[in-house]
C-alpha cells in the first residue's frame, strides 16, 4: 500500500465501516479493529488507541444527531440510569486500559479475538431485545446489577477501543425497561464518558503516540466514519435485520479467526 493508496484506504473503509455502524445502531468500532490490524498493519495496543480515538469523534456526534428523536430533556430525566452504569463503567474502561498496556502482544491479540467472538455472539442474541418497558429487576439488586454490568463493559470497550453500545444497549432494555431508541442515546451518554476515561489512561503509555505520527490517517478514517454512519442511517429499514445482523455477526467472527492468527 503506497502513501497516497493509505488515505484513500483510511476513508473508504472507514465509510464502510460507518455505514455498517449506522445500520445497527453503533459507532462500526468492532468492525475498525479488526481492519487496523489485518490491513494496516497497526501493532495490536497501537490499533486499540487509535480505534478509541476515532470511536470518539463519531459517538460525540452521534448524541447531538439523535436529538431530533430523543431529546437531551429525556435524557436528563434518567440520569440516575446512567449514574448506575457509570459507577462500573468508569472503573471498569480505567482497569481495562491498564491491563492492556500490561499484556503481551499475542495475548492481547488473543483477547482482542476472544471478545470479536463475544460481541458477535452477543449481537445475534441480544440486537433485537425488546424491553416491555418493565425492568427486569428493581430496588438495590438492580443498582448491583448496573454497577457490575458497567464495570464489564467499560473493560470490553477499554480494550478493543470501541463504545459498548452492542453491550449497553441489551443491558438498558433488559435490566432497566428502556425502549430501545432511548437505550440508544442512553448508551452514547453512558460510553462517552467511559471512553474519555480509558484514553485518559492509554495517554500514560509509550504507545499513544501512534495518535501523533497518524494524526491524518485518524482524521480521514474518522471522516470516512462519518459519512457512512449517515448513508447508513438513510439505509436503515432497507436491509432486513434478519439478513444483516447475522451477515455481521459472520463477520466479526472471521475478524476474530484472522486476529487470533495475527498474534
Amino acid at each position: 500500500m503506497t502513501q497516497v493508496d493509505r488515505p484513500v484506504m483510511a476513508f473508504g473503509w472507514g465509510a464502510v465501516i460507518g455505514t455498517l455502524g449506522g445500520l445497527i445502531g453503533l459507532g462500526g468500532a468492532e468492525f475498525r479493529l479488526p481492519v487496523l490490524i489485518g490491513l494496516f498493519r497497526f501493532a495490536a495496543l497501537e490499533a486499540i488507541i487509535l480505534n478509541k480515538a476515532m470511536s470518539l469523534v463519531v459517538m460525540a456526534s452521534a448524541l447531538p444527531f439523535r436529538a431530533g428523536s430523543v431529546p437531551f430533556a429525556v435524557i436528563a430525566d434518567h440520569w440516575s440510569v446512567i449514574v448506575n452504569l457509570l459507577a462500573g463503567s468508569l472503573l471498569g474502561a480505567w482497569f481495562g486500559a491498564g491491563w492492556a498496556t500490561r499484556l503481551e502482544s499475542r495475548t492481547l491479540y488473543r483477547v482482542i479475538a476472544l471478545m470479536l467472538v463475544g460481541i458477535a455472539i452477543v449481537l445475534l442474541i441480544g440486537h433485537d431485545a425488546d424491553g416491555s418497558g418493565v425492568p427486569l429487576m428493581g430496588g438495590i439488586a438492580q443498582t448491583i446489577a448496573g454497577v457490575v454490568a458497567g464495570f464489564v463493559i467499560g473493560v470490553v470497550a477499554s480494550l478493543l477501543g470501541v463504545a459498548g453500545g452492542e453491550l449497553l444497549i441489551p443491558t438498558l432494555v433488559l435490566l432497566f425497561g428502556a425502549d430501545i431508541k432511548l437505550a440508544g442515546s442512553l448508551s452514547l451518554a453512558v460510553s462517552l464518558p467511559t471512553m474519555i476515561v480509558g484514553f485518559t489512561r492509554y495517554s500514560q503509555d509509550n504507545s499513544f503516540a501512534v495518535l501523533g505520527r497518524n494524526r491524518r490517517f485518524v482524521l480521514v478514517m474518522a471522516a470516512g466514519s462519518l459519512v457512512g454512519s449517515l448513508v447508513g442511517g438513510l439505509l436503515l429499514g432497507i436491509v432486513p435485520a434478519a439478513i444483516l445482523i447475522p451477515a455481521l455477526a459472520t463477520i466479526l467472527l472471521v475478524s476474530a479467526v484472522k486476529v487470533w492468527r495475527h498474534g
